[in-house]
């Protein structure tokens, strides 16, 4: 039986850290223009519990402690989307604008990893993430939807000298994880509203048999970034509806959580907390984190 549950309002963006005068041309073609104060985006945490989070069209890495305190961990000039920590001392980033970069923790600078592919430029990286093999997985979503089903997803070698492109017909790639046994990957097409299963091969073998996992109810956009738990379910924000769709591993959908009483752009969330059972989910449009406690916590994720 489908259930639903609301999440609550952990904390939002200061005013002090509101921008109102600065010119985004990411704002400008991905928000239409609208008064854009901030875009929140990839959540994840880092070994200390402060959640980290990015600002896309300001080029903004915020810190948030326990307390929902707010500081500029980092700013620089591009657009961070996606953010995975993984190690006390690094972080990486999907950037739309640079590609794929890293993040010090420690001095909190920022360094491009990769900018192209065989001189070619990506779309515009959206999300990634890492395999306990220290593999990378990343989509160079860009402009791309229905009208262009050429978003693409990649696949980069622990030692950063390997890449393999596994997807080149995505109707809009975004949020991607692994499942538990990590022998498929799921991708979120924000444009078709749909989450690809990708069965994982080794390198040079390309894919194949990929499938259709889930179909998202559809809006003015669709799925957004998504996350695993420890029992392989998967949670998959949506960023028009103000929900998140949480499927169980054969694809039936059995939980909602109610994000549209604080705001309706859902565009990420990951695991948390003491005992990390709790999700943290960024509302973009409202500047706003929500959260939500569970019964089983999140999956861990690769750190070393």
């Amino acid at each position: 039986m489908l259930k639903e549950i609301k999440a609550e309002s952990f904390t939002s963006i200061p005013d002090n850290l509101k921008i109102h005068d600065q010119y985004s041309i990411w704002n400008e073609v991905n928000r239409q223009a609208q008064p854009t104060h901030s875009f929140l985006e990839g959540p994840c945490f880092d070994s200390e519990g402060n959640l980290l989070i990015v600002d896309i069209p300001y080029g903004r890495i915020f810190s948030i402690d326990t307390a929902g305190n707010w500081k500029v961990k980092a700013t620089y000039k591009g657009w961070p989307n996606g953010l995975r920590v993984v190690s006390n001392t690094k972080a990486y980033i999907a950037d739309y604008k640079n590609g794929i970069a890293s993040l010090d923790l420690n001095t909190n600078n920022i360094k491009i990893i990769l900018d192209s592919i065989s001189s070619e430029g990506f779309k515009g990286c959206n999300d990634l993430f890492f395999s306990s093999k220290g593999e990378l997985y990343f989509t160079d979503q860009g402009q791309t939807g229905l009208h262009d089903p050429t978003g693409r997803v990649f696949r980069l070698s622990q030692d950063e000298k390997k890449i393999e492109c596994l997807i080149n017909n995505g109707p809009s790639p975004n949020g991607l994880v692994m499942d538990l046994n990590e022998k498929s990957l799921y991708v979120a097409m924000t444009r078709s509203c749909e989450i690809w299963r990708v069965p994982i091969t080794q390198y040079g073998l390309g894919v194949s048999k990929v499938g259709l996992f889930a179909r998202i109810p559809a809006g003015a956009g669709g799925p957004d970034g998504i996350a695993l738990d420890s029992k392989g379910n998967l949670f998959v924000c949506h960023n028009s509806l103000g929900k998140v769709f949480c499927y169980d591993t054969s694809g039936y959908h059995f939980l909602t959580i109610d994000c549209s009483h604080i705001g309706k752009t859902v565009t990420n969330c990951c695991f948390g907390g003491l005992n990390m059972n709790e999700l943290f989910i960024t509302i973009s449009d409202m500047g706003t984190v929500a959260k939500v406690k569970l019964e089983t916590p999140g999956k861990k994720l690769f750190f070393t």
